[in-house]
């Protein structure tokens, strides 16, 4: 069983950057893939990154802004998003799963209880 915890959300003026954590519980971390997915009100929850070893996929939205990391031996993932847009406000998810990447966030063994990230225009 993994319980992962997101962190590191908030309100962040347009252009501005945020970094977003999660903590994993568990064994193996470095044997899972991890990956981010964003939830904005009224739309369908949507694949931003993951990282797989040391394998990187990033949605085409987010590709040259954000950069999804991993520190195996604190059981962490993060998230650094940078030139934020207003269209980047969302509900921001961790998810966890063993083997291959998914763009698809139910296909995730373990999916986080997600943090708030609010850009301002």
């Amino acid at each position: 069983q993994v319980q992962l915890v997101e962190s590191g959300g908030g309100l962040v003026q347009a252009g501005g950057t945020l970094r977003l954590s999660c903590a994993a519980s568990g064994r193996a971390f470095s044997a899972y893939t991890m990956g981010w997915f964003r939830q904005a009100p009224g739309k369908e929850r949507e694949f931003v990154a993951a990282i797989r070893f040391s394998a990187t996929y990033y949605a085409d939205a987010v590709k040259g802004r954000f950069t999804i990391s991993r520190d195996n031996a604190q059981n962490t993932a993060y998230l650094q998003m940078n030139s934020l847009k207003p269209e980047d406000t969302a509900i921001y998810y961790c998810a966890a799963i063993i083997g291959q990447y998914s763009r698809s966030w139910d296909r995730y063994d373990y999916v986080g209880q997600g943090t708030q990230v609010t850009v301002s225009s």
